[in-house]
């Protein structure tokens, strides 16, 4: 009945319009009671986004389940990618839905609160791993906002594309530059061996390089006797 419901809020939106489709319009092509519409759906702006409750109950329940081998950043990126995954499930719906968002300001708004809600869970999983570090929870808001926002940036590519593109590579693409820029790097050799000289390479886990420069030296200096003694190694 939740299907039937969706398909034909989506059928009468296409055919009249957002503004112009009732809940009661609904409810007579779907063949049931107005009861039965507000049983799966609170208003009319839900029924627009029928699958966002579940993903997000998935993504809590995705992230309450890390532990501290989990790297935080690219946890928090594949709980962006449950996101996307539900959006990739239906593309023909997900690009109905895009473009209809577009055109009704309301929805739009309501789109808007949804991914807040993505972002504050992101946020209060990375506040809990970051806790008493100095700028813990500056780092979690931050941090939360990048992965939302590159994911975002994605999505909103591939919606464009009608949904032909790759979803996946276009989204690992835009939070690779998350993970560049907030998290330690994961790479390793096909062998699933880390790189020699990786600092994840537990053989060089404790390499340490310790410069010895002069008080009020220019930063670039500093820096250029860094990449020296690196160079050296």
């Amino acid at each position: 009945m939740r299907d039937a419901l969706v398909a034909a809020a989506f059928r009468l939106f296409l055919e009249r319009g957002y503004e112009q489709t009732t809940v009661d319009d609904i409810v007579a092509l779907a063949g049931v009671g107005r009861r039965s519409f507000f049983r799966y759906f609170p208003s009319k702006e839900d029924v627009v986004f029928p699958d966002h409750e579940r993903c997000l109950a998935d993504m809590t329940a995705f992230l309450a389940a890390s532990d501290e081998g989990h790297e935080p950043v690219p946890r928090v990126c594949d709980a962006a990618r449950l996101v996307l995954r539900m959006y990739a499930e239906n593309p023909s719906f997900s690009v109905q839905r895009y473009r209809l968002t577009k055109q009704v300001p309301g929805l739009r708004a309501y789109e808007l609160s949804v991914v807040w809600r993505y972002e504050r869970a992101l946020a209060e999983y990375l506040r809990g791993r970051f806790a008493g570090r100095p700028d813990g929870t500056l780092r979690a808001d931050v941090i939360a906002a990048a992965v939302v926002a590159a994911h975002n940036n994605a999505l909103r590519s591939w919606l464009r594309s009608d949904g032909e593109s790759d979803a996946s590579t276009t989204v690992d693409h835009a939070l690779g530059y998350v993970q560049s820029a907030f998290g330690t790097p994961a790479a390793t050799t096909p062998t699933g061996e880390h790189p020699a000289g990786d600092p994840a390479d537990p053989e060089h886990a404790d390499d340490v390089v310790v410069v010895v420069s002069r008080r009020g030296a220019p930063l670039w200096r500093v820096v250029q006797e860094i990449e020296t003694t690196l160079g050296r190694e």
